[in-house]
C-alpha cells in the first residue's frame, strides 16, 4: 500500500489520504484532492477561533478537520500529504511509517497531478534570494512572451496552478524551500538553480549535510542544466552528486568574468559564455548592471542565475534585458526609503539571517547599522569580522542583541554600539534616531537585522514596515 505512487489525477479516486496542515498550502491540497474524488482528513494541532475558521468552509465542502490532534494518523489513512514546515520527527510521520504509509508534500502532489503536456519547471532553490530570483525569471519568461507565471514557496500554491491544466502556461518558474524539496522525491525539472549554501533552518533538517542534500534534490533528473554559484562551491558539489538526464549540462554564475559554460559580468555587462554557439570564444551580453535594481553585488548574482534559467530554456538575450528592466523587487529587500540628511536609508528587513545579512552589508561602503532580533541558533562572530571596515556604528535591538554586541566587542571593539533595551511600538523610531545621531552625510542606515523578527513584530514585513515609518517620521522632523 505504501509504496504504490498516484500518478494520474484518476488516481486519486477513493483514496483516504490524511492532509498535515491547515495553512495555505494544506487548505489548497485538501481542496484539489478531494475534488478528484478523495477522502481527505486536514489535522492540525491547532485550535481556537482561528483555526475554526480556517476549518468551517473545508467541513462545508465535506472535508473532515480535525484540529487540537497532529499526531494520531486517522484510521484507513493510505498517503500523507504534509505542509512544508512539519518535521520528518513529527509523531504523525512515524505513526504513517509504522503503518507503511507515504508522506509526500504538496510539492509532490502538484508534481503527479502534471499531465503528458504540462508546462516544464524552472526551479531555484538557495538560502537566501530565492523569492527575487523567482520573480526576475517570471519578468525574464514574460518579457520573451511566454505564458508564465512565479509558484510554489512564494506564495501561490503549485497545486492550484497545476489544476488550471496543461495548456494554461507555456513554462512555471518555481521557487523551492528546503522543505518541499524534501517532500518530492519525483520531481525532476527541465533545469534547476541552487544559488546559495548557509546554514539555516538546521533544527528542522538536523544537521547542515541534511539541509544540503535537500537543497540538492532540485537537480535529481534534470533535463537540461543544474546552475550553481561559483563562488559557493558546495553548490557545484551538488552538481556533481546529482544524476541527471544524458546531455544535462552544469552551468556557473559568477560576478567575475565568466569561463566557458558559465555566466559573468565583464566591464559592467552580465554576460553569456555558456549558451552560445562558441562559448570559448564567444560572449553574448545580456544586459547592463543598471538594469538590475537594486544593483547590489548579490542581487547582480540573482539576475545572473535567473538569466542562466531563462537561457537554458532559450530565451533570447534581448527577453533577458527587458525582463530585468521590467523588474521591481518586493518590499522591505535592500529597498532605498529615503534620503535624509544626506544620508541613505535602506530597508533590508527580509535579511532574517547572517547569510542574508552579510551580503547587504557588503553592498555599501560606510554603514550604521540596525540589527538584532531573534537570532535563531545563528553565531556573528564570522558576519561581524567581514562587515567590521564598513561599520560607522551600530544599534541593537531585539531579544539576542547581546549575541551580535559580543561579537562586535571580539572583532570591532573601535566601533560605537548603541543597545536598546526595549521592545515596544517605540523601538524602532529610537533606532532610527540613533542610528541618525550616529551617521555623517554620505553614510547608509541599514536595517539589516540578521535575526526573525518575531520577538518584536509579526514578521519581517511587520518590521520593514515599522523601519520606513520612523524614517519618513526623522525625515518630516528635519524639515
Amino acid at each position: 500500500m505504501g509504496s504504490r505512487k498516484v500518478t494520474f489525477a484518476s488516481d486519486w479516486q477513493g483514496r483516504n489520504i490524511t492532509v498535515a496542515g491547515l495553512g495555505v498550502s494544506g487548505i489548497s491540497a485538501a481542496r484539489a484532492l478531494a475534488g478528484l474524488g478523495a477522502s481527505v482528513t486536514v489535522v492540525d494541532g491547532g485550535s481556537g477561533a482561528a483555526h475554526e475558521e480556517r476549518a468551517a468552509p473545508l467541513r462545508g465542502e465535506g472535508i473532515s478537520v480535525r484540529l487540537g490532534d497532529a499526531e494520531t494518523l486517522p484510521e484507513g489513512t493510505d498517503l500523507v500529504v504534509t505542509s512544508p514546515g512539519w518535521k520528518p520527527s513529527s509523531p504523525l510521520f512515524a505513526a504513517a511509517a509504522e503503518a507503511g504509509v507515504d508522506v509526500i508534500g504538496d510539492v509532490e502532489v502538484a508534481w503527479r497531478l502534471r499531465g503528458p503536456d504540462a508546462a516544464p519547471w524552472l526551479a531555484i532553490t538557495g538560502t537566501n534570494g530565492k523569492t527575487t530570483t523567482t520573480q526576475m525569471l517570471a519578468s525574464i519568461l514574460e518579457a520573451a512572451g511566454l505564458r508564465t507565471a512565479a509558484v510554489g514557496n512564494i506564495g501561490t500554491p503549485i497545486v492550484d496552478v497545476v489544476l488550471e491544466g496543461d495548456d494554461a502556461y507555456d513554462v512555471l518558474a518555481v521557487e523551492l524551500s528546503s522543505y518541499q524539496l524534501h517532500w518530492a522525491p519525483s520531481l525532476r525539472a527541465h533545469s534547476a538553480a541552487v544559488l546559495n549554501l548557509a546554514p539555516d533552518h538546521l533544527d528542522w533538517h538536523g544537521s547542515m549535510e541534511a539541509y544540503a542534500a535537500d537543497k540538492g534534490r532540485i537537480y535529481q533528473g534534470n533535463h537540461v542544466a543544474c546552475v550553481y554559484n561559483v563562488a559557493d562551491k558546495a553548490t557545484e558539489d551538488l552538481v556533481r552528486e546529482a544524476d541527471v538526464e544524458e546531455g544535462c549540462r552544469a552551468i556557473g554564475f559568477t560576478l567575475n568574468a565568466p569561463a566557458p559554460s558559465q555566466l559573468g559580468v565583464v566591464d559592467g555587462i552580465l554576460v553569456d559564455r555558456a549558451f552560445v554557439p562558441d562559448r570559448q570564444k564567444q560572449a553574448q551580453e545580456l544586459a547592463e548592471i543598471s538594469d538590475v535594481r537594486p544593483p547590489a553585488p548579490h542581487n547582480i548574482a540573482n539576475a545572473l542565475a535567473a538569466a542562466a534559467l531563462a537561457r537554458a530554456f532559450g530565451v533570447q538575450a534581448t527577453a533577458v534585458r527587458d525582463g530585468l528592466r521590467a523588474f521591481r523587487p518586493d518590499a522591505h529587500r535592500i529597498e532605498h526609503v529615503a534620503d535624509v540628511a544626506q544620508v541613505a536609508y535602506v530597508d533590508d528587513s527580509k535579511a532574517t539571517n547572517t547569510h542574508a545579512a552579510q551580503a547587504s552589508l557588503a553592498a555599501y561602503e560606510s554603514i550604521v547599522w540596525i540589527a538584532g532580533g531573534l537570532a535563531k541558533g545563528a553565531t556573528f562572530d564570522e558576519l561581524v569580522t567581514g562587515a567590521a571596515k564598513r561599520l560607522r556604528g551600530v544599534v541593537l535591538i531585539g531579544a539576542d542583541r547581546a549575541l551580535i554586541r559580543e561579537a562586535l566587542a571580539r572583532h570591532a571593539p573601535e566601533v560605537p554600539v548603541v543597545d536598546l533595551d526595549r521592545t515596544d511600538t517605540g523601538a524602532m523610531s529610537e533606532a532610527v534616531r540613533r542610528a541618525a545621531e550616529l551617521a555623517q552625510p554620505g553614510d547608509t542606515v541599514l536595517m539589516a537585522p540578521a535575526c526573525a523578527s518575531m520577538d518584536m513584530f509579526t514578521n519581517y514585513n511587520k518590521r520593514g514596515e515599522a523601519f520606513a515609518d520612523a524614517v519618513r517620521e526623522l525625515g518630516s522632523a528635519r524639515a
